[in-house]
């Protein structure tokens, strides 16, 4: 199996320059960015979503010392594939 980028992969399949793939994918993480950042839901039809959750503060030890420290609450990225995606990967996943 040869590995593809996103990028080789979707300029083929577009018939885009490899240059105007690149650029549109950039402009995309940087609208998912916004939007997280703004706390908001991003939809994609036929992939999924994409949303900020906040993870609580937390206490952990470090295992050499045993010395407790917080770690602070930050937001991550999470995604939620939609159930059609998820069955895909199953078939997919399936067949080995």
């Amino acid at each position: 199996m040869k590995d593809v980028t996103v990028i080789e992969a979707l300029s083929a399949r577009l018939e885009w320059e490899e240059k105007d793939v690149e650029k549109a994918l950039k402009a995309l993480g940087a609208i998912v960015g916004e939007k997280l950042a703004n706390n908001d839901v991003l939809s994609m039809h036929g992939l999924g979503q994409f949303e900020a959750r906040k993870k609580a503060e937390r206490e952990s030890v470090n295992p050499t010392n045993g010395k407790r420290y917080l770690i602070p609450p930050k937001l991550i990225p999470v995604f939620k594939p939609v159930a059609s995606f998820k069955t895909y990967l199953k078939i997919l996943d399936n067949n080995g």
